[in-house]
């Protein structure tokens, strides 16, 4: 048995703002800090290198830890498409790898997301252990997104994100 494996979740989302707006929400850290992996109220730090081999990085503190996520930038389209890594460093040394698809359509954007998830296994899993457990990092994973994706429509499309986390 493999001592990791890779599930893919895609999701798609439409939004009724230019794909440009999407693109920036995605890439300007005044704006990723309201939805992507943090609240504006728990973001400690929101910060990238906009260029292919450049870094970005997310810490989010919540019920007193620090949650930090990081990434490379692979490829970049303005407007169009994003691929970089993503890591988690305090829950493990895997990178997965997202991109992010943006295309115009009559009503404004249309965006694929994906996100190949690593999965560490134990060492005495069987194969419907390791199934069940791609399965649950799929779902929990998408779970967590589908909440990032209400705020993102939320923020491109009436410029804030009403749950600010305050008070939590």
């Amino acid at each position: 048995m493999a001592d990791k494996s890779v599930v893919n979740l895609t999701m798609v989302r439409d939004f009724e703002v230019e794909p440009d707006r999407v693109f920036e929400a995605w890439t300007n850290p005044e704006l990723f800090r309201n939805w992507f992996m943090t609240l504006q109220a728990t973001n400690k730090v929101a910060k990238n290198d906009l260029q292919v081999g450049g870094d970005w990085e997310v810490i989010d503190h919540r019920q007193g830890q620090d949650f930090r996520a990081i990434g490379t930038y692979k490829e970049i389209v303005d407007n169009e498409k994003l691929v970089f890594t993503f890591k988690m460093p305090q829950f493990s040394s895997d990178e997965d790898l997202l991109s992010v698809a943006l295309k115009q359509t009559p009503a404004g954007t249309n965006m694929i997301f994906s996100h190949d998830i690593t999965v560490l296994h134990e060492d005495n899993w069987t194969k419907e252990d390791i199934e069940r457990a791609e399965k649950e990092y799929h779902d929990s994973t998408e779970e967590g997104y589908n909440y990032m994706f209400m705020g993102l429509k939320e923020l491109v499309e009436t410029g804030k994100v009403s749950y600010t986390g305050e008070g939590n």
